[in-house]
């Protein structure tokens, strides 16, 4: 009998070039992270977002990234591109991440297990819970991992974030065991732009777990 080997996802974010995205997705990305909020550094415009994901190959997830945006904006960016999963990062409630009638992600910033675990069991309808760190007034891409002792049982897949790069996502992988990772500033050259060689150093490591 064959053995199953599972292998961890990858979920690279922040794209904003065609070029990473590419490259993301050479190096062994499963699925692409496009950032519809403003204030944040890795912030794309719609339209622009649209032109790479016309362009990408088939079979690599595109996600949509949101903090408490206005519903009439998520609809909007959602008719206008082929998103498979959104991505909440604020302090959306479980009948706003559902009234899209899409798979979303809830990201919930941690501070005790506890806590994590009250959040993510009222979201019990998210295709995923993205766990980052939790910095005051800050709602993701801190580029800070969290105590990892904190994380706790979830009824829903795990998509670990916050300050993973090359250096420690193998050690994440083997103690956490999360359905899948997300990284963005561990890979980047500068805000936004991505680093060819870092991605395919984190998705050796990734393998390597």
């Amino acid at each position: 009998m064959s053995t199953i080997v599972k292998r961890t996802r990858v979920k690279m974010c922040g794209i904003t070039r065609l070029e990473d995205a590419l490259a993301a997705i050479e190096a062994g990305a499963d699925a692409l992270g496009f950032v519809f909020y403003k204030p944040s550094p890795r912030y794309i415009e719609p339209v622009k977002a649209r032109d790479i994901i016309r362009q990408l190959p088939p079979f690599v997830a595109r996600v949509g990234l949101f903090v408490d945006a206005p519903r009439c904006e998520v609809l909007e960016i959602t008719e206008l591109l082929s998103l498979d999963l959104l991505q909440f990062h604020g302090d959306e409630t479980p009948a706003y991440c559902q009234g899209f009638h899409q798979p979303y992600m809830k990201a919930l910033r941690v501070r005790t297990a506890d806590e994590a675990a009250e959040q993510a069991a009222l979201h019990a309808n998210a295709s995923a819970i993205l766990l980052d760190a939790y910095v005051e007034g800050v709602p993701g891409g801190t580029g800070q991992a969290f105590d990892w002792q904190q994380i706790p049982t979830l009824k829903q897949p795990l998509v670990l974030a916050g300050g993973l790069s090359a250096a420690n996502v193998q050690q994440a992988i083997r103690q956490v065991r999360p359905f899948a990772v997300d990284v963005s500033g561990g890979i980047e050259a500068s805000k936004g732009i991505k680093d060819t060689g870092k991605m395919q150093a984190f998705m050796q490591q990734v393998l390597g777990a």
